[in-house]
């Protein structure tokens, strides 16, 4: 029996004298098991029949199952049956007992999953649904519903909500959204990390949800406007979209009054009154990393308390011209170019801990390309490589990477944004000449189409426009000037220009406020960084970069970094 004299031992012993002795028990451990040695129970499991030894005191370690079931009556036997579970599922699960990890397959998951709940073996259901939702292009997520609604698991019901938060546009368009019930559309839309560009986004698959049974769903419809982002809306929107909508008059009321008269917002009552993203419980969390220079660049980190620039890393990388990307807490750099060679690779830097990780190549080897995340997929667009290319591929880990379908023109240097689950492409160059035609991928469909041409060609000499979706729209900012794009009304208009000089930029939306990171200064010291006032329609200087070129800017949770 352990005393508390020997746990304060534990507790007290160096930690890697502590890891090495735990790593040795757990190899003997292991050796056991594999040489079927010192075994004390046997289970026989049907289906087809098996035997699997094992170690009692492993087993009611890793599970209250077998604890509870070595303590009962029939504990004690040296054979105990086991009819609900098929033999190599069994066996399977036992291993993971031992060694912490399991053969998990695309085929197998379901039958893992049923007896990982019933031999109570949290860890491996967490494991098993992790898994679950890293291949849900293969197991497709009507396959994870029913798997859900089979299984009754709370673990794989959160994680489901969770990939439904992430990728709500793409959930909402789907025939599987139309029969949700009101409490599971509740849950996604009352998150305040619902993953939409406007408030409209939502009211739109709302609208579409209740018109695919509105006798049924007429009560229901206040309950789900509520979880909306009232104050959000424009007054016009309110009034002639929520305000006619059966039992929502107050609602719509309420949120008028809180627009258009401020001093009376202490007496109204309303659920939410903050935008998502930026409410009183995760204000402030988020914050810019500018990647500056392109040959062993530096990664700037925006300090908004004391509004300043303060290098966060130094990236070691040896070639140009490559593209990058924020997926998850990792900054991938794909395609390049060195020494007349271009190239397909992919490596992965990891922002917190600052290491290299080498992803599957692309297909096709590229340069001065466009690169997007829609869907927790990636998209590798146009490029050159020796010519201009048209190509376009998407990355997804299970699949690695896919042609999907061509660009109708060739071009580099062009720029890439996603919005409204569809992906914008714009300018670049074509055949040495800079262009102003857009074109937006429907992932649906796969298929591009033309949109309405840019005003004015957005160039210098190799260097591509710098775009950002944000309220809703798409702004296009270069030294030759800016503009935006309602997808709406298919309408580009220009906005007030920017007084930059030579020098790459880049462009992010960050708390609602459209920052454009980089060019020179008019003291030619230092790189411009600029925030869009929308209200007096012009831009406001805020605490400069060093000067550099500014090739890319992310928006990524100050927790992060909190390793600086």
């Amino acid at each position: 029996m352990a005393t508390s004299s020997s746990q304060t031992l534990a507790l007290q012993r160096n930690s890697s004298e502590q890891n090495r002795f735990m790593e040795k028990i757990m190899a003997k451990i292991f050796n056991f098991y594999d040489e079927q040695s010192l075994i004390d129970v046997t289970f026989k499991v049907s289906n087809p029949t098996a035997l699997v030894p094992a170690h009692r005191l492993i087993l009611a370690a890793a599970s209250p199952y077998f604890e509870n079931l070595f303590n009962g009556n029939q504990g004690t036997n040296p054979v105990i049956e086991i009819n609900d579970i098929d033999s190599d599922i069994f066996e399977h699960l036992i291993t993971y007992c031992y060694t912490g990890q399991a053969l998990i397959t695309v085929n197998n998951l379901a039958a893992m999953l049923n007896a990982a709940i019933v031999l109570q073996l949290n860890d491996a259901l967490s494991s098993i649904v992790d898994y679950l939702m890293t291949h849900i292009d293969e197991i497709t997520l009507q396959g994870a519903y029913a798997l859900e609604r089979e299984t009754q698991c709370e673990v794989l019901r959160q994680k489901i909500i969770e990939y439904e938060t992430r990728n709500f546009m793409e959930i909402s368009r789907s025939d599987e959204f139309l029969n949700f019930d009101v409490e599971k559309l509740q849950r996604i839309l009352v998150s305040d990390n619902l993953n939409i560009t406007r408030e409209e986004d939502a009211f739109d698959a709302i609208q579409r949800w209740y018109n695919y049974d509105v006798p049924a769903r007429q009560e229901q419809l206040p309950l789900l406007i509520a979880c909306l982002r009232l104050t959000q809306l424009n007054v016009d929107f309110l009034m002639t979209q929520i305000q006619p909508l059966r039992g929502c008059e107050l609602l719509a009321f309420k949120a008028v009054s809180w627009i258009r008269e401020p001093t009376v917002r202490p007496m109204t009552n309303m659920r939410f009154t903050e935008p998502r993203g930026v409410s009183a419980s995760n204000c402030g969390e988020k914050t810019i990393l500018a990647l500056c220079s392109e040959v062993n660049p530096k990664l700037q980190q925006y300090n908004k308390t004391e509004d300043n620039w303060q290098e966060y890393a130094s990236i070691k990388i040896d070639y140009e011209w490559y593209r990058t990307i924020l997926k998850d807490d990792n900054l991938l750099f794909i395609g390049g170019w060195k020494r007349g060679a271009t190239f397909n690779i992919v490596r992965s830097w990891n922002i917190r801990n600052k290491t290299w990780q080498n992803l599957p190549g692309m297909i096709q080897a590229r340069r001065s390309h466009c690169v997007v995340e829609l869907d927790e997929k990636i998209y590798a667009i146009g490029g050159c490589e020796g010519r201009a290319l048209s190509s376009v591929e998407r990355y997804t880990t299970s699949g690695g990477w896919k042609l999907v379908n061509s660009l109708s023109v060739e071009r580099y240097n062009a720029s890439a944004v996603t919005l409204n689950g569809k992906i914008y492409t714009m300018g670049g160059y074509q055949n040495n000449k800079p262009i102003k035609s857009v074109e937006c991928y429907n992932p649906d469909s796969n298929t591009w189409t033309f949109c309405a041409d840019m005003k004015i060609c957005h160039s210098s000499p190799g260097v591509a426009a710098q775009a950002a979706a944000h309220k809703g729209h798409i702004y296009v900012l270069s030294r030759s000037g800016a503009e935006r794009y309602d997808p709406q009304q298919n309408t580009w208009s220009q906005i007030c220009s920017l007084e930059v000089g030579d020098g790459l930029m880049t462009c992010v939306s960050l708390n609602n406020e459209l920052w454009a990171i980089g060019g020179e200064s008019n003291s030619a010291d230092n790189s411009c960084v600029s925030v869009f006032d929308e209200e007096n329609f012009c831009w406001v200087e805020r605490c400069s970069l060093p000067k550099s070129d500014v090739y890319n800017g992310f928006v990524v949770p100050e927790s992060l970094l909190s390793s600086m």
